[in-house]
């Protein structure tokens, strides 16, 4: 396709090309052909496992699960697991997936995938640090690794499909708090190797800078704002009634996301400690603008693969879930008091979670594509833990969700029971395939799911 498009197509902004949203009425009368969009992944990761009783469908009057603590998760395989009856079942949403019902077309759920595990190091931190990697304790042994730890799948798939983008990959994470109270290991999903973290960018002002400031910009603007509206109004007598209304949405979501962050700014500004952190910051305010953020960076073609940590691991620490509780509370210690209603209370943060991705799902459909189809379609969204459940610290069952259709490749509107055991590296795999690369292994992978094709 040949466009023959000002540089008003692209904002410079940070050392970055931007590009604005697709616009057929300017881009030339010789183009006819329709740009086929880029296929994007997004790992949703929530920490702490979850109520299992409340999200695994069948289980819901189950016993609550005996809490097994420190380093012996690995001594719950000595105890009868529920065995999945392995097939392809009518997606049914328990207490917990109820933000979902909107989306039940577009979402499904897979069971019965175990991640690897080595004992005699932190749950948690295995957790968080080996989702996406998947190496067997004998590969990492046999590397020399403490845990199963290395090159994460997101950065492994960035570099096969981020070549042109300005991100290979984007690291997000909704832990505002300013000091570290455990490893790298608790607070990041992604890793540039065993030993090189990928930190997560975690305060939206400073993501927004990332992605749309530099000190050189910075000094001549005091909101990039300004340049983009001043861009979009010589462009505005060139456009279409169709392109009018995507530049007027696009740029309305530009502003709304700067007066997101200055509303966050202003809470901790306003706060009565000596240095603000982050716990007073309302959980759902601070997901959103996160969310929107990545999604306008993948809107504009910065980046197609991205990682995005619902909150920390283990971190003893209270946080304000706005509209849950009255009063910030400690995740971590509530997930070890679920005898009697104590899950019910935990429950909740699992389905204030679960809303986040319904939100994430939501504004995914609204955001259309040069074809005419929406981003979700062009899109894997998967909502996960690195443990099956809270209480017990288990590393195998773990709950996933995949929504999007994967430009087709995805049959969604189902309940996958995988056999119980299956790694889930070759869920791994399995999305690898789906965004292009030619491999046919990936850690301790033993195949696809190929359930989760059309």
């Amino acid at each position: 396709m040949t466009q023959t498009l000002s540089r008003r197509k692209f904002l410079k902004a940070g050392g970055a090309l931007l590009a604005l949203p697709f616009l057929p009425s300017i881009a030339g009368a010789k183009s006819q052909a329709v740009v086929k969009p880029a296929k994007r992944l997004i790992f949703m990761y929530a920490p702490n496992g979850l109520v299992r009783r409340c999200f695994f469908p069948g289980e819901e009057n189950g016993p609550i699960p005996e809490f097994i603590g420190g380093f012996n998760a690995d001594k719950i395989k000595d105890k009868k697991r529920i065995r999945n009856e392995p097939g392809i079942y009518p997606l049914e949403l328990t207490q917990t997936m109820q933000p979902l019902a909107p989306h039940q077309r577009d979402i499904s759920l897979v069971t019965g995938l175990d991640r690897p595990f080595k004992n005699g190091t932190d749950v948690h931190a295995q957790g968080a640090s080996c989702y996406l990697t998947s190496y067997s304790p004998q590969q990492a042994s046999e590397k020399g690794l403490q845990y199963p730890l290395g090159r994460t799948l997101d950065h492994v798939i960035g570099d096969a499909v981020g070549k042109s983008t300005i991100f290979k990959t984007l690291e997000l994470s909704c832990n505002g708090f300013r000091a570290g109270k455990e490893s790298p290991h608790f607070d990041n999903i992604s890793w540039y190797d065993a030993q090189s973290v990928a930190p997560s960018i975690k305060d939206p002002r400073k993501l927004y800078d990332r992605l749309f400031m530099s000190d050189r910009f910075r000094r001549h603007l005091t909101d990039v704002t300004d340049l983009m509206l001043a861009d979009s109004k010589a462009l505005a007598g060139k456009l279409g009634r169709d392109d009018r209304e995507t530049m007027t949405e696009f740029m309305a979501s530009i502003r709304e996301i700067e007066l997101r962050i200055q509303r966050l700014e202003k809470v901790l500004s306003n706060a009565n400690v000596k240095v603000p952190t982050g716990e007073i910051l309302p959980r759902g305010e601070y997901i959103a603008v996160m969310t929107e953020l990545m999604l306008v960076a993948m809107q504009m073609g910065m980046t197609n693969v991205c990682t995005f940590m619902l909150g920390p691991e283990r971190w003893e620490a209270p946080m304000l879930y706005e509209g849950v509780f009255a009063k910030p509370v400690v995740h971590h210690s509530m997930t070890h008091e679920q005898k009697g209603d104590g899950y019910k209370g935990v429950q909740k943060i699992d389905q204030f979670h679960m809303q986040q991705y319904a939100n994430l799902i939501a504004r995914m459909k609204t955001i259309k594509e040069p074809d005419g189809s929406s981003m979700l379609d062009n899109s894997i969204v998967t909502y996960g833990a690195g443990l099956g459940d809270g209480a017990t610290h288990q590393f195998f069952d773990l709950p996933l969700i995949v929504s999007g259709r994967a430009q087709g490749q995805l049959k969604q509107g189902r309940f996958i029971k995988c056999k119980s055991g299956t790694l889930n590296s070759n869920m791994w795999l399995t999305l690898a395939q789906l965004m292009g690369l030619e491999i046919n292994q990936y850690a301790d992978s033993s195949g696809i799911i190929s359930e989760m094709m059309s």
